[in-house]
Parts: C-alpha cells; sequence; structure tokens
C-alpha cells in the first residue's frame, strides 16, 4: 500500500540499522538468484562481503542488484482471513554496487562491520593476515535509491466483523538472544561472552 511508504534517510537508516541480515537479489548467467547475507550501512552505503569466487558478489559488480532488509514485528489477527496481516519494517535498496579494492580500506571497513556487530570485540582479536584479505571481496552499494515499508497497529477490521466471537489483535515478534554458548576451548578459563548490540537492550 502506498500509505505505507517512507522515503525519506532518517527512516531508512533506523531500519537498516537496526538490522544486520539482509536478502540480495541479482542475475547470474540469466538466472535471477536472491542470496541471504549479512550487511551493514557506514555514512552513505551498504556494504557485503564473502568469498572473492563469490556468484552473488562477482555478478553484482557494477550491474543491478536489489537488497532487501525486513523487521518482521508481529502477526496481526483479524476476525476475517482477508483481513489479517503483518507488522513489519522493510527497506529496498536498488543499484549497481562498486568493489573496494584497496586493502587498507577493505579492513577498515570489516572492522566497522565487526564493530557494529559486537563492539569492542576487533581489538580482542587475532590481526587480520593478508591472505584472508585477499581471500575476502568486499562491495558497496551507495544508497541513492531506496524506500521504506512499514505496517504497524491493529488489524483493520470491517465494522460488521468486529462483534464476530474470535479474538482479535496482535502477536508481536522479536528476535532475542539466548545464553551464550563457549566452545571448547573456553572450558575452565571464566571468561565472560559479548553481547551483540542487538541485544544491549
Amino acid at each position: 500500500m502506498r500509505k505505507r511508504g517512507h522515503y525519506d534517510r532518517v527512516t531508512i537508516d533506523a531500519i537498516l540499522d537496526e538490522g544486520f541480515l539482509c536478502h540480495v537479489g541479482f542475475v547470474h548467467e540469466g538466472v535471477p538468484v536472491v542470496i541471504p547475507t549479512l550487511y551493514w550501512r557506514e555514512d552513505d552505503h551498504v556494504y557485503l562481503h564473502g568469498s572473492a569466487a563469490s556468484r552473488m558478489l562477482g555478478s553484482s559488480i557494477d550491474n543491478p542488484i536489489c537488497v532487501t532488509v525486513t523487521h518482521l514485528d508481529g502477526l496481526v489477527l483479524a476476525r476475517s482471513a482477508f483481513h489479517h496481516s503483518a507488522n513489519y519494517r522493510s527497506v529496498v535498496l536498488f543499484g549497481k554496487p562498486e568493489e573496494v579494492t584497496d586493502p587498507g580500506e577493505r579492513e577498515a571497513r570489516m572492522r566497522v562491520f565487526m564493530e557494529q556487530l559486537i563492539p569492542g570485540r576487533w581489538d580482542t582479536l587475532r590481526p587480520v593476515k593478508p591472505k584472508e584479505l585477499k581471500a575476502t571481496r568486499l562491495i558497496g552499494l551507495r544508497i541513492d535509491e531506496a524506500s521504506a515499508k512499514i505496517r504497524s497497529g491493529p488489524p483493520a477490521d470491517d465494522a460488521a466483523d468486529v462483534t464476530w466471537p474470535t479474538w482479535g489483535g496482535v502477536l508481536p515478534l522479536s528476535i532475542h538472544a539466548g545464553a551464550p554458548q563457549p566452545d571448547e576451548h573456553e572450558k575452565g578459563k571464566g571468561r565472560r561472552a559479548p553481547l551483540a548490540r542487538q541485544f544491549q537492550r
């Protein structure tokens, strides 16, 4: 619905910054493909990374792609099947990404990604090796053509349906972090597990 559209960068950036999972639509050898992957926003760009051999990244460089991000906030239960819906916030981005080729810039962008996921973790990690940077491809999509859509609130029942004897309302949905699960090398060390940014609220 057109009324759910939002085109201001404040709304778009807020939706992008809350998440880290997107779906990338691209064309590979004439076939449309959609791949889920992690992303991050830095200023006016959304960045994607992966193996240097990634068909998604290789097919996307200087070619049109579509990147979508969605947060599902609830199931909207109406008193008729026709009026059931979902509360959500989504962003759709279009454009031609460019590859980030400078090793120093690639490492700097990857640091931003890690810090957005797990603040403070980058400085605790073993330094990145040159061969690891060489094996990683990084592309950036400028946020030029973007739109958000948002649906919130209760069901929009027909007036004649509100007295129908069944429950109506919203079932909220959200992502929750479970208890950290240390690997076998953490046994007996007593180190505190870091928390992802999204769950420090």
